[in-house]
């Protein structure tokens, strides 16, 4: 189990390290998500992902495991757990991009 979850703290922080294209950031984020097997309306999507910033940016989310498990009950029914982590690390790549040492630090703690 630690294992696994440590593959897919370490996936969602290659996704952070990918520099994402500006053009119209809801979109590209969108777009992003439905590599991940993620949909939903864009700007829901897009809402959440920027909450998620917002709860890590103000300490409300102590850490990457709070945000996901946030994020999680925001997603639709069936979601994985590595799609929660898919959707942070996407979040925070084109949201919040100061926020990367969060997904470090949830990977070092897994190692």
């Amino acid at each position: 189990m630690k294992l696994g979850r440590l593959a897919t703290i370490v996936a969602a922080l290659g996704i952070v390290l990918a520099a994402p294209a500006r053009a119209d950031v809801d979109t590209d984020f969108a777009n992003q998500l439905h590599t991940f097997g993620i949909y939903g309306p864009r700007d829901y999507n897009a809402y959440i992902g920027k909450i998620a910033c917002n709860r890590l940016g103000t300490g409300l989310d102590p850490d990457a495991y709070a945000s996901t498990t946030f994020i999680s009950r925001q997603l639709a029914r069936g979601s994985t757990t590595a799609q929660s982590w898919q959707f942070l690390a996407t979040a925070i790549n084109y949201y919040c991009p100061d926020l990367q040492p969060v997904l470090q630090r949830a990977a070092q703690s897994q190692g």
